[in-house]
């Protein structure tokens, strides 16, 4: 069965990366939650998507500039009020969970990985016993590399529509084989049959990003896709509950 995996915890439904979005995950008949991490300046690991405040929250600032306690005041946009938490609060939520973890690696403002920043996510995932829960994602190769250091958790590859059209398939399909990334996920309306035979012929796992419609969900579940990131989990959930009852009838 093809996967769902809850967007910063259901972005459309609930905001950007909310508190209220990813205790709603956490209770849904779904696979994954997908999130992001960043440092702070005081050894703190946020969960939020952007490296700065400014986009989704009433406050502005590099969240690896600020200390803990100052992002915490910020007030995430469209959130029901609610405030950026840590990964230490996240693998709390998600303890009693069916719902698994789908971790990206960002960078920072600046495009570059956070130094020696993937072994701290490594290590706060395992003391809290959610590492062997958690598949983790990055479109930077560099960062895919640094995961193959620190852990043997399932890593995934996401390709963007520049990246792919640049280098074409085979070439992705050979920098996967020569980094170790045994899946790679590319954005839904880049994503065909053709795409798709291809990489699984190469013996890589397959998924897609962004299913935000009906139409784009529908789309990656006929295609079979290992699994898909969503902003809108309810409506996700809605149409796999219906195509499986059409199938089963």
């Amino acid at each position: 069965m093809t996967r769902i995996a809850s967007h910063r915890g259901g972005t459309l439904e609930f905001g950007d990366s909310t508190p209220q979005g990813f205790a709603a995950t956490a209770k849904m008949p779904l696979e994954e939650v997908e999130f992001d991490v960043h440092p702070t300046a005081d050894g703190a690991i946020m969960v939020h998507h952007d490296a700065t405040l400014d986009g989704t929250t009433d406050r502005s600032g590099a969240i690896a500039a600020m200390s803990e306690a100052e992002i915490r005041t910020a007030i995430i946009n469209y959130g029901a009020g609610g405030h950026p938490i840590s990964l230490d609060e996240l693998c709390a939520l998600y303890a009693d969970s069916s719902v698994d973890f789908r971790c990206e690696i960002k960078p920072g403002v600046d495009g570059r990985p956070y130094e020696n920043f993937v072994p701290r996510v490594v290590e706060t995932l395992q003391s809290h016993g959610m590492l062997g829960r958690t598949i983790f994602s990055s479109f930077m190769v560099e960062s895919q590399d640094a995961l193959s250091a620190a852990t043997g958790r399932p890593k995934l590859w996401l390709v963007s529509p520049p990246v792919l059209r640049q280098l074409g398939t085979k070439a992705v399909i050979e920098v996967a084989k020569a980094h170790n990334i045994p899946e790679i996920g590319v954005h839904v309306d880049t994503a065909d049959s053709a795409l798709m035979a291809e990489v699984i012929a190469a013996g890589l796992d397959f998924g897609c990003w962004a299913a935000h419609s009906a139409r784009q969900i529908e789309k990656v579940l006929a295609l079979g896709v290992k699994v898909f990131t969503t902003d809108r989990p309810s409506l996700a959930i809605a149409v796999r509950n219906r195509l499986h009852a059409e199938v089963t009838q």
